[in-house]
Order: structure tokens, then sequence, then C-alpha cells
């Protein structure tokens, strides 16, 4: 090249000086993917409904519906996916909980859900000691921070980690009716007081926060309030959750058509999806509110209803969502479980390919190399298939590899 036609090192100097603090910050901002398997769901149970026996009488029941209705399930699971959900269901049913003290509880009398409150800690604490068959994750949604209503749910919040000694393993709490990115700030206060409180380190406490009023969308000055929130909440904020029928309420949309699948939903959820992708904050669907009770044609059509809404939430890459009945993980696991298995095998084809530097029928490019690991990372984590099923299709793709693939964006390592 003729030197007369490259770029002065003062310029060079001077596009890395300019660059070096973007790099800096875009990386703190969004370092990528959690490596941590995210929950399927997330079950809500009322605090004056639960106990220690909770995660073990839900799997019960979840059987018997499963049982009662199994020609529902022969409709949308073929035998291995059913096999493998049923065994999910007498095992480790559910993933994450929370004990809820706000809207599904309601208003008490404060020595009520002071009572509760204490319980709902003594319960949390209990789970830490029953692994396996505790969820892997639990907490409890205590009141928002709105002027009404956070004086109890400070109280409520403080019962309950005074009841279970402290901070138990797992533990997170759900921030409700986010409304103003200056909440963000003051949920963080709270929680480094609370962990200066029960002596453990700065950080323990995570939280997520509820999406469910349109001003968390887009705010008075035009701005996407959640974007902001997932960047003021770093490190502590763990997640967001969709409000199915809060928010769409607020919108305006009547009862009979409040759904996950409402354009109001999807456009909120679409808005929460970009403001936290490569952030490592998760991302939630809500709940539906059809519960698989009644007459057998009413709950056969609860549980059509909730694996299809499942299924849609999934093909949207929502790879978490709330169950409120123990019918909903029989859904919930049989979709789980179909999505992930139907979508394994080409995923690993490619892959395998990719690892191989050879062209197919699709030519992959890091990212989506990336995309791919994720897929049947997820999978495995769900027990929707075995390593070993994974590498009698792809050889290459054992759960180490896939975890480097995953961590170096889809770039191939070499060695």
């Amino acid at each position: 090249m003729n030197a007369g036609h490259t770029v002065d090192e003062d310029v060079r100097r001077s596009v890395e000086e300019l660059l070096e603090p973007v790099d800096a910050e875009l990386a703190a901002r969004y370092p990528g993917d959690r490596t941590d398997p995210q929950p399927v769901h997330t079950v809500y149970v009322n605090a004056a409904d639960v106990d220690e026996q909770t995660p073990r009488t839900w799997g019960d029941e979840a059987l018997r519906i499963a049982e009662t209705a199994s020609d529902v399930l022969d409709e949308i699971a073929d035998e291995e996916v059913r096999a493998i959900a049923l065994a999910r269901l007498g095992s480790n049913p559910i993933e994450d909980l929370r004990i809820d003290l706000e809207d599904g509880y309601g208003w008490r009398s404060d020595a009520t859900e002071d009572a509760d409150a204490r319980r709902a800690g003594s319960v949390l604490a209990a789970w830490t000691r029953q692994r396996p068959y505790a969820p892997r994750s639990a907490g409890v949604r205590a009141k928002g921070l709105g002027a009404v209503e956070r004086s109890r749910g400070l109280r409520t919040l403080e019962l309950v980690l005074d009841a279970a000694g402290g901070i138990p393993d797992g533990f997170v709490f759900t921030v409700p009716k986010l409304r103003d990115v200056r909440q963000v700030d003051a949920v963080n206060l709270l929680c480094a007081e609370f962990e200066r409180v029960h002596g453990v380190a700065a950080g323990s406490l995570r939280y997520e926060l509820q999406i469910e009023i349109p001003q968390a969308i887009l705010g008075p000055d035009g701005r996407a309030t959640v974007a902001q929130a997932v960047h003021r909440g770093a490190p502590r904020l763990s997640g967001l959750h969709y409000g199915t029928y809060d928010y769409s309420a607020a919108c305006g949309v009547v009862s009979a058509q409040q759904s996950l699948a409402h354009p109001v939903a999807d456009h909120a959820k679409n808005v929460m999806q970009a403001a936290a992708a490569q952030t490592g904050v998760w991302l939630s669907d809500g709940s539906t509110q059809v519960m698989p009770t009644g007459d057998d044609a009413q709950v056969a059509a609860a549980l059509r209803r909730h694996h299809s809404l499942v299924l849609r939430s999934l093909e949207r890459g929502y790879y978490q969502g709330w169950d409120m009945h123990p019918g909903h993980l029989v859904t919930r696991w049989s979709a789980v479980t179909g999505f992930f298995r139907s979508a394994m095998p080409t995923a690993v084809a490619r892959l395998q390919s990719y690892f191989e530097r050879r062209g197919g029928d699709v030519v992959d490019e890091p990212a989506t190399a990336m995309s791919l690991a994720l897929v049947v990372g997820r999978g495995l984590a769900a027990g929707a298939f075995t390593e070993a099923e994974v590498t009698e299709l792809a050889p290459q793709c054992s759960a180490p590899r896939l975890a480097q693939l995953r961590a170096t964006g889809g770039a191939l390592v070499d060695g």
C-alpha cells in the first residue's frame, strides 16, 4: 500500500482514546448471558396457603391432573416428552417460587400479614434444607413502592428476612408495579441496608422488577423506563417479569381480551426483551387466569390453552413464565420438554458442522452458533434431553464445548 494513503498514527491514537472508554462502558453494561440456568417458570402461591410441603403437594396434584386428563397429554406430548414431564412432576416439579403478599394476597390486618410474613420466612429457610425436592430459588412478592403500600411492603420484607434468619440461599424478591426509575434507586438502598443488618456480603440480595404499568415501558420523557431500570439495578437486578392483567387493564384493554397474547402484551415484552438483551437480566412472561378447574371439558380446555401460551412464549424467546395452579405444571413441563427436544437435533447438527468448519444447507456465523448453543444449553438445564443424547447425534457438542462457545460469543477457540 502507498504510504501516503495510510491513516496517520495520531489519528489511530485518537480513535483509540475516543473508543477505549466506550469499550469499557459497553462491556460493563452488556456482559452477556448469565451462566447459571434460568428457571422455566415462577410459581406463585398465596402467603396464606403456603407451607413447607407446598412443592410436594403441587407435584402430587399435578400428577393427579395429568392422569385424569391423560387424553389431553396424549394430544400435546409424544411418549418420550410425556415420560420426561411426568418424571419431573414426581421429583422436582417447581424450579422457582414466590410467596405472594401482594395482589394475590390482598389487604389484611397488619397482625395477619405480620404473621404470614414470618411464616413465609420460616418456610423459605426450611426449603434451603430440603434440596433437591424444594425449589432451586424462591422468595416473596411484597407490596410495592407506591405511596399507599410501601410502608406495609417494607415491613413485610423485614419480617420475612428476620424469620428466615437472614437471606436464604437462592432468595429473590419481586418489586411490583415499577413506574419510575428512581424507585430502583430506593430498592438498591434497601438491599444494602438489609445486607448490613443481616451481616452478609454486599450484593447478596437480588430482586426482580415486575413490569405491569405502562409508565415502566414508556416514560413521560419518551424514553424506555425499563431500559434505564435495567442498568440502574445492576448487578442486583436478576429479572424482569411481565404483569399480564395490570398492564393490559392500564392500557384500557377490556377484561375479556386481556391475555399474554394480546398486542399490548407483545409490545411491552418486546421492549423488555430489547432492554434486557445481553445484560444478564432474565426475562419472564406473565400469567394466565384460566385455571384447569371445573368439569373435564373445562380442565381440558384450560390445559390446552396454557400449553399453547407456553409454546408461544418459547417461540418468542421468553423462556420463563408464571404458573398459578398445579395443573399448569403439567403443561409447562410438557411444552418446555417438547420445545427443546424438537429443536435439539437440528441445532446440534448445525453446531457439529460449525465445529468442523464445514458448510451445509445453512452457513452459520458466530452469533448464530452462540444462539444454537444457548438453545441446547437451556434444553439440557431443563432436563429435556441428556448430554449423551446430544453427543450421540453430534460428538463435538459436549456440555463443556457448548459452554465455551457461549462464553466466546460463538467464536471458535483452538486447543
